[in-house]
This record gives structure tokens, sequence and C-alpha cells, in this order.
């Protein structure tokens, strides 16, 4: 596994635990879209790399 894979996932994960967080807090909808589709993309980039 690469260290530039390793780094993605770690980041889509970490953005998907803010994902939950503003969630539970009832923060904006864009917030948390935007978030999620940064998680998204950055998992699926980081799975791409493997």
């Amino acid at each position: 596994m690469s260290n530039s894979a390793m780094i993605l996932i770690f980041v889509g994960l970490f953005l998907a635990g803010g994902v939950i967080s503003f969630w539970k807090q009832k923060q904006s909808k864009g917030v948390i879209l935007v978030l999620a589709l940064g998680a998204l993309m950055c998992l699926g980039s980081g799975l791409m790399r493997l």
C-alpha cells in the first residue's frame, strides 16, 4: 500500500467523522454536503490508488 493511498483513506475517514459529528450537532446541510463530497472523493481516490 502506497503512502498516498494511506493518506487519502485516512483523510476520507477523518472527513466522514466530521460529517457524522456535524449531523449530530444539527449544522447546516450545505456544510455537511461539502464535507460528505470531500470524504467520498478522498476515499474513492485512495481506494483507486490501491
